[in-house]
């Protein structure tokens, strides 16, 4: 059943034929049923209606009625008599050097926007389009994040092929409807917000290998594949993907973002492992940007433009992927320190040393350290750790190489540490205290509070001053009378801090949001970045400005002018 409320009010942006109206929502009853069931072969997540007089569900009637006024109280309205809202652009004085860049943007209005959903379910498949608010909601907003928009998408499409992609991108390029790409939802700086609504692409069934090459060390997949599923399937054939993001990360959002991970001090990042992307246009073309070889120096480097584009560009629908020979041996270390200073300064004596089986070399603070005897998880807290700036480091090579890096490790840090080194002695032992590290994230996420949210945020600087940054970061976020650690990478000179605040006290969320510009702002001082794997999103764009200049923005605006000149890839991302 459907009930129609009618709110009385003006709402500004919400005009009938151009006078203030009342406000009126639709509200709809709707059951969510799982996979498997008649109708819900494409999406992961669907809802069923009561059918419409005429028979039909989810038709184009009941399709406006329910989608166009009830779905998620979408906050900007509805100009009915002007048919687009009307965004201008917030940087006017970007527009000096750009002449051919608008101040003004239009895009469809929500009608629009719901047609334009229904003509790619006409086409691709009824069961490959959401409008439920749920899966909206899901789609709209990161518990990861502070960066997020009030605005949700109109519905959730589930491509399966490029083909689909290339469809989706045609409707909405002619409607101008935004497009949000969607992979994992793990990203943290609002990559995947929709602060003009749209239509959210999720690249969920698109989990296909294309093709393996193992004699050339190299796979096709396409943007749905979870990175740690895809090391598994190949793990037989000796060879793995090096990258180590969030173990729910998708490739897609790995090469939309460049990410890196705990690997990234040995291997590099995700742009030094993509030999060739296959992109979906704005308007619907695809494109290849290159061949298959290890090297080539014929034409433009296209792979590394749509590498940490975000998604702003176009829509990657099938990646390569460079592969790399799984180590011999691996081994860890956890190494406990007097202070932050001496960890930091510790891990760039390692860095220096030249170390050929240093693979990753990570730090967590004594308040992080406190959360796993507390609350990791049962394997974690099978040790008692002691609750000290602690450093994680990774080994690999031959068996024999290991031991001796065991040792020269053992010397180089013993200035910096009293205590007592700890070295896996197992696989297993290697496998539990590695975990230490890679769920502190997710466990500092589930103890946060109710009412609570956690900004997380990191920066990279050059390794000579790796110590001086983080130790002024401990010292600002301990003024701020909440619960604050430093945790990352310190083996390419990246770290993290995580804040957990109360959103609904002003001044403690001024506070944190100052800290976090200063530390940018400390970061550039040193000539270093403002988002070490984080990427942009809409968290960083002020600070992208600040560490670019506007010189460097206004080329990265003339280029997405030249491939999206309606604006509708990703809208409001890395910069307005």
């Amino acid at each position: 059943m459907a009930r129609l409320r009618v709110i009385p009010g003006c709402r500004r942006g919400l005009h009938f034929g151009g006078t203030c109206g009342r406000r009126v929502t639709l509200q709809t009853t709707r059951q969510l049923r799982p996979l498997g069931q008649p109708g819900s072969s494409c999406r992961p997540y669907s809802a069923t209606t009561a059918s419409t007089p005429n028979g039909r569900g989810w038709g184009r009637n009941a399709f406006i009625a329910s989608g166009a006024l009830g779905l998620v109280g979408f906050g900007a309205g509805v100009m009915i008599g002007k048919g687009y809202y009307e965004l201008m652009q917030p940087k006017a004085e970007w527009d000096l050097n750009t002449p051919n860049i608008p101040k003004a943007i239009t895009y469809a209005n929500r009608f629009e926007m719901l047609h334009a959903a229904e003509e790619i379910a006409r086409l691709i498949g009824q069961d490959c389009v959401s409008y439920d608010s749920d899966v909206l909601e899901h789609h709209g907003h990161s518990d990861w994040s502070t960066s997020n928009s009030s605005e949700r998408a109109v519905a959730v499409v589930f491509p399966r092929t490029t083909e689909d992609v290339s469809t989706i991108a045609r409707i909405c390029s002619k409607r101008k409807v935004p497009m949000i790409p969607f992979g994992a939802g793990s990203s943290v700086e609002g990559n995947f917000s929709q602060p003009y609504s749209g239509i959210c692409i999720d690249f969920t069934n698109m989990d296909k290998v294309i093709s393996f090459h193992p004699e050339d060390m190299d796979v096709v997949v396409q943007p749905g594949v979870n990175w740690v599923e895809l090391n598994n399937k190949i793990a037989h054939t000796n060879l793995f993907a090096p990258m180590d993001p969030s173990p729910t990360a998708t490739v897609g959002g790995m090469v939309s973002t460049n990410c890196s991970g705990t690997n990234a001090f040995r291997y590099g990042t995700m742009k030094d492992w993509v030999l060739n992307l296959t992109v979906v246009l704005p308007d619907g073309q695809t494109v290849k940007t290159r061949r298959r070889p290890r090297k080539t120096s014929a034409g433009y480097n296209l792979t590394s433009l749509f590498v940490g584009a975000e998604g702003t560009l176009g829509m990657v629908t099938e990646i390569t992927l460079k592969l790399a020979p799984i180590p011999q041996d691996t081994s860890v270390a956890v190494i406990p320190f007097p202070s932050i200073n001496d960890a930091a300064a510790a891990a760039t004596s390692l860095i220096r040393s030249g170390i050929s089986g240093l693979a990753a070399l990570e730090i967590m603070d004594d308040a992080q350290m406190a959360i796993l005897n507390k609350h990791g998880s049962a394997t974690v807290r099978q040790r008692r750790w002691q609750e000290k700036p602690t450093l994680f480091i990774k080994l690999s090579g031959t068996t024999e190489a290991i031991k001796s890096d065991i040792s020269r490790v053992s010397s180089l840090v013993a200035p910096f540490s009293a205590h007592q080194l700890i070295f896996a002695r197992s696989k297993k032992e290697e496998s539990n205290l590695w975990a230490a590290r890679k769920e502190a994230l997710f466990t500092m996420v589930n103890i946060r509070p109710e009412g609570t949210e956690m900004w997380s945020t990191d920066v990279a600087v050059p390794i000579s001053r790796l110590a001086e940054i983080i130790t002024w970061s401990k010292e600002e976020c301990s003024k701020l009378g909440i619960f604050a650690s430093v945790i990352g990478h310190v083996g390419d000179g990246n770290f993290h801090v995580a804040m957990m605040y109360d959103p609904r006290n002003a001044g403690q969320k001024e506070a944190v949001g100052k800290t976090v510009k200063e530390m940018m702002k400390r970061a550039l001082e040193m000539e270093g970045t403002v988002s070490g794997e984080h990427a942009i999103g809409i968290g960083k764009k002020g600070s992208l400005r600040d560490e670019l200049g506007v010189e460097t923005i206004g080329l990265m605006r003339a280029l997405k002018r030249a491939v999206d000149p309606d604006w509708i890839m990703n809208p409001g991302k890395v910069f307005d």
